[in-house]
């Protein structure tokens, strides 16, 4: 496998796993009783939330590692 499809399929992988984590924290805020603005509102944190944790560790493991 090419560093470029490895790269492309972990990237992939983490949007993915973000979408589904924002779209669990919507559907939970929706459960709750909070309103559409609040729930897409909870979503988007949650996305931005797991991006920003992936990119935190990518950024520590490539310290580690090299």
């Amino acid at each position: 496998m090419s560093h470029v499809t490895a790269v492309s399929f972990a990237v992939l992988s983490v949007v993915l796993v973000a979408l589904l984590a924002a779209a669990t924290a919507g559907k939970l805020a929706r459960l709750d009783g909070a309103g559409y603005p609040t729930a897409l509102w909870r979503a988007a944190a949650t996305f931005a939330a797991v991006l920003t944790l992936a990119a935190a560790l990518t950024g520590a493991l490539t310290q580690v590692l090299s």
